[in-house]
């Protein structure tokens, strides 16, 4: 039974006030919530102005007073792990949320390879058997783009089963139930992720028309923009559907597959230009909800041209806002963007910004340049990414020893003669797999890249070419889809990387029907 409405008589006494409004609480504040232990958490709601309000759980309250917006917010006393409890709030009205757990709370955000579930991911049917985890729970907000800040969104929790896991998001409850394992503590994830949505959408949409490092790629939009025949769009869409329409009726007919429904590229173009309208209707709905810290999965749909070289900006400016907004340097960690084909895209680029963006404290990445599939941007091997930000989060966050946090990270380089030797953290124990070390690229003024030869000494590799007497810069796995091997003994590939700041040249974009264009098993992004 839901608790959360039921009402105290002195309901019938004010409901004839003027001034009665019933004590409201957000979506996130529900039935077999995760509460994060060890901080004072905040619970926030509405009710009439200058209600009084008081909360209660375990034995503890906390008391707070609607203001003058009847908006109002408490800090509940700080929580041990455990429960479950039930959460009390009393206004005019009362309100119980029940089977509340106090734990590790993380925020999963970003796009497709986030939101993908449980059940488009390898072995389904073996995970979904070993699925009866319910101290594992997840909210999922659903989707809402909103073009100002939204102080609510849908979702509710849910319990992990074999019943429910299929429906949650492979990367956040693979990671989820690595801490869950290893910690030996209930679990809340909260899932917010939009596949094909860029990170334009996911950062506050002022912050980026206000940094001078993004007028590049406002006037890059405004460009394509320009191009665009809304009409002669909305011609050839009636078409394709209509084309579309008559091989559906005779699929049908036929007890055929059906024919792969025309998109409309008006409707894609609004989604993935919404600045802002992502982080509006399903990041701020969650500020500032006690978290320990946050995981994101997205790239895929700046990896374009005209997108990838600001990335690093934007990444910068994503972790830092939302730590802002919620009063917290709460740690984060990103999924570097694995292996893929992706012809005409510029995924190196964003890979490197996510590399970069590891300057900022208490953050991290899990490299998965091994795990991607050429032919697939939604890799199926989603537990070894969320096992990778596991370990970073065991590593640096709950400060568990013998665990390794990443994978090498080149650290300096150094020029010798004919030789280049890059140094690396996170080596111990670097090897090769399968052979010598293979992907690497060596150049000199000339700025002409060519194939290397690799050896490791220690924690360095050592690179050189005969065809380049002078060498003066390095590149790692600088492909899209490169044939790299390069490791530490915790089994974690190292990541791509580059020496040089050479202006980097935009991929070639075959023309449409050209061949050699890599068809996955899902649509790209």
């Amino acid at each position: 039974m839901n608790f959360r409405h039921l009402v105290c008589p002195l309901f019938f006494v004010l409901v004839t006030s003027p001034v009665f409004a019933e004590v409201r609480l957000p979506a996130v504040f529900s039935d077999h919530m995760v509460l994060q232990s060890g901080v004072s958490a905040p619970v926030w709601g509405w009710a009439a102005a200058d209600e009084k309000i008081k909360l209660e759980i375990d034995g503890k309250s906390a008391e707070a007073t609607a203001g003058k917006d009847g908006k109002w917010r408490a800090k509940l006393p700080e929580l041990k792990t455990g429960g479950p409890h039930k959460l009390v709030i009393t206004g005019a009205n009362r309100i119980e949320i029940d089977d509340v757990l106090v734990g590790e709370v993380w925020l999963g955000s970003g796009q497709s390879n986030m939101g993908m579930k449980v059940n488009a991911a390898k072995d389904f049917e073996k995970e979904k058997a070993a699925a009866e985890l319910p101290l594992i729970r997840v909210f999922d907000t659903g989707m809402q783009n909103t073009p100002e800040p939204s102080e609510d969104c849908k979702g509710r929790w849910t319990l992990c089963s074999p019943e429910t896991v299929g429906a949650f998001s492979a990367s956040a409850f693979f990671f989820g139930r690595e801490l869950h394992r290893e910690l030996k503590v209930p679990v809340g994830l909260i899932v917010s992720a939009v596949g094909g949505t860029p990170i334009d959408s996911w950062v506050d949409r002022s912050l980026q028309e206000a940094a001078p490092e993004m007028k590049g790629f406002f006037a890059a939009q405004a460009a394509e923009g320009a191009e665009v025949d809304p009409a002669k769009e909305k011609a050839a869409f009636d078409a394709a559907m209509k084309r579309w329409q008559e091989d559906a009726k005779k699929a049908r007919a036929e007890q055929k597959p059906l024919p792969r429904r025309p998109r409309n590229q008006a409707d894609v173009r609004a989604r993935k230009s919404n600045l802002g309208g992502l982080f509006n209707g399903m990041i701020m709905p969650l500020a500032p909800y006690a978290i320990r810290g946050a995981i994101w999965y997205q790239g895929e749909a700046n990896t374009v041209p005209s997108k990838a070289p600001y990335y690093e900006y934007q990444l910068a400016m994503l972790v830092n806002d939302w730590r802002k907004r919620w009063g917290a340097e709460f740690p984060m960690a990103w999924v570097q963007l694995p292996n893929y084909a992706g012809i005409g895209r510029d995924i190196p680029q964003v890979r490197e910004a996510m590399f970069k963006t590891l300057r900022l404290p208490k953050t991290g990445m899990a490299i998965t340049i091994d795990i991607g599939e050429t032919n697939n941007i939604h890799p199926k091997n989603k537990q070894e990414v969320g096992r990778r930000l596991a370990q970073w989060a065991l590593a640096t966050v709950y400060a568990k020893s013998g665990v390794e946090s990443s994978g090498p990270l080149p650290a300096k380089h150094e020029l010798r003669g004919g030789e280049i030797v890059v140094s690396f953290t996170h080596a111990r124990g670097l090897i090769a797999k399968g052979g010598e070390p293979t992907g690497f690229q060596i150049a000199g003024e000339d700025q002409k890249w060519q194939p290397a030869t690799a050896k490791i000494v220690g924690e360095t590799v050592v690179v050189s070419s005969p065809a380049v007497a002078t060498p003066v810069a390095v590149r790692y796995a600088w492909e899209n889809d490169p044939k790299c091997n390069l490791y530490n003994e915790a089994g974690i590939p190292a990541s791509p990387f580059r020496t040089d700041e050479w202006k980097i040249e935009p991929p070639a974009v075959p023309a449409p029907g050209a061949s050699g264009a890599p068809r996955g098993k899902r649509r790209t992004k």
